[in-house]
């Protein structure tokens, strides 16, 4: 519950006490019996037994405030908050001072029936973050000196030899150290085909192994893998707020002592007027008209419940403010490598020079490749993997690299680098395929072209056309040439092509975007990371694995289905509807209530009856915001 109300409940830690039956709830059997005390008070006092119904009325009156009176006065006792709690503590003192015992019992218990509903609300918001803690299997199995060894997986440490068969659930990250299977990532990432692992895959916590015995090395301990720091992100991002929320606590906290000095100024000042009794009753039924708790709630409710059901279909937001901000955004931009590719170049094309043949021009690449870092470098290394050693290898950032080859100078680097010369057409028709294109040169002379390919992820042209049919512009940024990146722009779907950058123009186009009309970036969360800071929303793809990926963005998404930008961009916009729908109702609530309960046409019973009722409202729709649509 919002700190507004003054009404703090300690947080539920287990599992079992969250999923526990509403009849084994004592915070939910309290309102219940003091609502049946009351109902039957009312119905004794209809048929004229006044004592019996008195009664009944104190006893739920009792049952009622004991849920929430003695923590709004330990509170003003020891922290000095004035809550809501407070409010509806004195109206029913006041009430009971005044002969209202039956009102005094309606008003603690539909108070009392809203918080407890709120709480059970929360815990159905935080559904997505259960169904986390879920995933993770109680014990594992773990060889030592060859013996199968069941032991609790929280007590796992890097290092020790999982055993997992077919079936289990791996109970922490590790690498297949022997054994072939296919794992079931779609709880985790939400991918729903099969991933096939072999030895010296890694693995994640949380994974189902569906076909063979697989011995795994932990990676990671059982407490801190790749699952639990999802589980700490989602836990952290529903205890912070956006600005929304932080509005609603802004109006609500000021205004309880603000009603207060209502209430006591209405009692005086009509007092001094006026009949006193009549005028200290609209004083107290001031107290409860003016009470913000629908508002202190609903927004915070909301932005919990929506970032655990995200985290249910693969989407992990970091805070409030970032899934709302994320409901704004109307631009993506999108790096390509790795994010609209598979990320898994190959070697298409080679096209030699007079003078050598397109083995011998993959050999001499390939030799000096495979000391590179780039991506593409891994691609043309596999294409030749006899190729001879190389040495004296030097490499220059964004140009290529060079090396010695059984005694010959080889250069390996892009047409912006090496003159292409005769094979200038090749280059371009490579290019205009979508290839990317490297160039060979032995002893400074051109040996050939080879063309690397990064696949188009199949789902891109499905996801780019939902982004445009929901308003979003998207642009592509890279480091690649421009034909290439037209290439596949055109596949895509894509028309705002932005190519041949280095990381730091990406930045700076993406923070112009961003001071135009709210932005995304999406990228690998590493590589990308000024241009994911400068952006509106920071988005980093398949970040499982990868606490630096997930670090360095607002949203990370568990898996590479591009297919989840627009839900969770559709799931953000919903959520922020529900939110400003909660906050108009919360506001108008207030100002409906004020003057009818200051001029006296309304009544504390009636009073109590509308605003409890409008926060049972808010709760259940803020509640909407934990169906993840998939």
């Amino acid at each position: 519950m919002s700190s507004a109300c003054g009404c703090e409940h300690e947080p539920a830690t287990e599992i079992e006490d969250l999923d526990r039956p509403w009849w084994k709830d004592p915070e939910l059997l309290l309102p219940i019996f003091s609502g049946v005390a009351l109902c039957i008070g009312l119905a004794l006092g209809w048929s004229g037994l006044e004592t019996p119904a008195t009664v009944l009325f104190w006893v739920g009156l009792l049952l009622g405030a004991y849920t929430f009176a003695p923590g709004a006065i330990r509170n003003l006792a020891t922290k000095r908050k004035l809550g809501i709690g407070l409010l509806m503590t004195i109206s029913a003192v006041g009430a009971v001072i005044l002969g209202y015992v039956g009102e005094a019992a309606a008003l603690a218990f539909l108070y009392s029936i809203a918080e407890a509903l709120e709480d059970k609300a929360m815990d159905r918001a935080q559904g997505g973050l259960r169904a986390l803690l879920k995933l993770v299997p109680q014990t594992a199995t773990v060889l030592r000196d060859g013996t199968a060894v069941e032991v609790a997986a929280k007590d796992l440490v890097a290092g020790e030899l999982m055993l997992v068969r077919p079936g289990e659930r791996i109970a922490t990250d590790g690498i297949i150290r022997s054994g072939r299977s296919s794992l079931d990532t779609s709880a985790i990432t939400g991918e729903s085909i099969p991933e096939e692992v072999a030895p010296g895959d890694e693995v994640p916590a949380g994974a189902i192994n569906s076909a063979g015995v697989l011995e795994v090395e932990t990676t990671a301990a059982g407490t801190d893998n790749s699952l639990t720091t999802l589980v700490d992100l989602v836990e952290q991002a529903q205890a912070e707020k956006g600005d929304r929320a932080r509005i609603a606590d802004r109006i609500a906290q000021p205004l309880v002592p603000g009603v207060m000095i209502l209430a006591v100024l209405v009692g005086v000042i009509g007092s001094l007027l006026g009949d006193p009794e009549t005028w200290i009753t609209r004083a107290l039924v001031v107290l409860v008209a003016a009470s913000p708790c629908a508002l202190a709630i609903s927004v915070p409710l909301t932005v919990v419940a929506a970032i655990g059901a995200a985290s249910q279909f693969g989407v992990v937001i970091k805070s409030g403010a970032a899934f709302e901000r994320l409901g704004g955004i109307r631009h993506l931009a999108v790096d390509k490598t790795g994010t609209l590719t598979r990320n898994q170049p190959e070697v298409t094309d080679v096209v030699p020079a007079d003078g050598f043949d397109p083995a011998q021009v993959l050999a001499f690449a390939a030799a000096v490749e495979q000391q590179s870092t780039h991506p593409l470098a891994a691609a043309i290394a596999a294409a030749g993997p006899e190729a001879p050693a190389a040495q004296d290898i030097s490499e220059e950032a964004g140009h290529g690299i060079g090396g010695t080859v059984e005694g010959r100078r080889v250069l390996v680097g892009s047409p912006r680098w090496i003159d292409a010369g005769p094979l200038k057409a090749d280059v371009e028709r490579m290019e205009s395929e979508g290839q990317t294109c490297v160039l060979v040169t032995v002893d400074d002379a051109l040996a050939g072209a080879i063309g690397v390919r990064d696949e188009l992820r199949p789902e891109v042209p499905q996801a780019v056309q939902t982004l445009h049919d929901s308003d979003v512009k998207v642009s592509m940024l890279t480091g690649d040439n421009t034909r290439t990146a037209r290439a596949l722009a055109e596949i895509a779907g894509i028309d705002d092509v932005r190519a041949e950058l280095r990381p730091e123009d990406k930045a700076s186009i993406v923070a112009e975007l961003s001071s135009k009309t709210p932005t995304a970036m999406i990228g690998d969360g590493i590589n990308d990371a000024p241009a994911l800071a400068g952006a509106t929303v920071g988005i980093a793809m398949g970040a499982t694995g990868s606490d630096a990926a997930i670090e360095s963005a607002d949203v990370a998404f568990t898996g590479h289905d591009l297919r989840l930008i627009p839900q969770a961009l559709q799931h953000a916009r919903r959520g922020s509807r529900i939110i400003n729908q909660n906050i108009v109702l919360s506001l108008a609530i207030i100002i409906v209530l004020m003057p009818l309960a200051i001029s006296g046409v309304l009544g504390l019973a009636a009073v109590v009856l509308v605003h409890e009722v409008a926060e049972v409202i808010v709760i259940l729709n803020g509640l909407r915001a934990a169906r993840a649509k998939r």
